[in-house]
């Protein structure tokens, strides 16, 4: 089979730590443990979160914005792109090796076209970078002309870009050639690095953030994969989260899972986006979407654990 895999940025850097190199490699070392054992029957395809990570890269930016000049959200995303893809190559290499696996690895920095129209640009929403007080957050949005919105839960203000959703991987058919060469394929990682068409040649950087799982969901379709296969933080999706009669899904159709996100059990901050990406690749007919830990990944293929949607039982 071929199986796109839709790592989460926690998988590199946990909650509460530092983000130095040394905890990256030794949380990609758990993730290519498991990522292998699924290579050794299965073509995969390998796309990943930033969060965290773009996170640091611009709140570095910011911090030496006197020094040297700042650089824009897309070039983040780039960068985000080659340090994750470079420590995720690393990874997986010696772990390939280690299992006995013959198996190139290839990141590739990946740009995903917007429409320039999407409403998303007249209403951003996707919070990023550090926390500031108001009055730093009015002097930027009067001396930048960007977006900044209070979290009163977390005690400070955010700047929101726009979140569009993913139209084209622009790479896709260098994609799909390594694929076909066996090669296994990093790419589209954070979403991918968004651009829209710059006439009348070419194409050009946009700030914005595209949801992961959504590109991970277009990258699927577009190699043609069996399996989406999103590893988040949890083992299972949930109804009723968190209340008395909460109930984790096991296999469920795409009409039941349509059912419940139009009930409203999934946060549009949490659950909601996967589910939606798990939605939208599962109701091709024979395709099978899976949203489960890293963890319980290989046995979440084999049937055992994890929410397994699909179009029909």
């Amino acid at each position: 089979m071929k199986i796109v895999v839709a790592l989460g940025g926690n998988a590199l850097l946990k909650a509460g730590q530092k983000g130095t190199v040394e905890e990256q490699y030794e949380n990609i070392e758990t993730a290519c443990q498991q990522l292998v054992q699924l290579a050794h029957n299965h073509d995969l395809v390998i796309t990943h979160g930033n969060g965290p990570q773009v996170g640091k890269i611009h709140l570095q930016n910011e911090t030496a914005s006197d020094k040297t000049p700042p650089m824009p959200l897309d070039i983040c995303g780039a960068m985000s792109q080659g340090q994750i893809g470079y420590i995720l190559q690393q990874g997986m290499c010696k772990e390939l090796a280690r299992q006995g696996v013959e198996k190139e690895v290839a990141t590739i920095v990946t740009r995903v076209q917007v429409d320039k129209d999407d409403p998303s640009f007249q209403n951003p929403t996707k919070p990023i970078g550090s926390f500031y007080s108001k009055e730093e957050a009015e002097a930027f949005m009067k001396e930048k002309n960007e977006v900044w919105v209070e979290d009163k839960a977390r005690g400070g203000w955010r700047k929101v870009v726009p979140s569009p959703m993913p139209a084209r991987i622009v790479e896709e058919e260098v994609v799909k050639k390594l694929i076909d060469s066996g090669c296994m394929v990093i790419a589209a990682g954070g979403g991918g690095i968004p651009v829209v068409a710059d006439q009348p040649y070419g194409y050009k950087g946009i700030e914005a953030v595209i949801d992961k799982d959504l590109a991970g969901e277009l990258l699927a379709t577009i190699v043609d994969a069996d399996v989406l296969m999103i590893l988040t933080d949890v083992r299972e999706v949930y109804i009723n989260y968190g209340q008395p009669d909460q109930k984790k899904l096991g296999v469920v159709t795409v009409a039941e899972m349509e059912k419940y996100e139009q009930e409203g059990h999934f946060g549009a901050g949490s659950m909601g986006p996967k589910v939606k990406a798990a939605l939208r690749f599962a109701r091709r007919k024979g395709k099978t979407a899976i949203i489960t830990s890293l963890e319980q990944a290989v046995e979440a293929l084999s049937g055992i654990g994890g929410t397994q949607l699909r179009s029909k039982l």
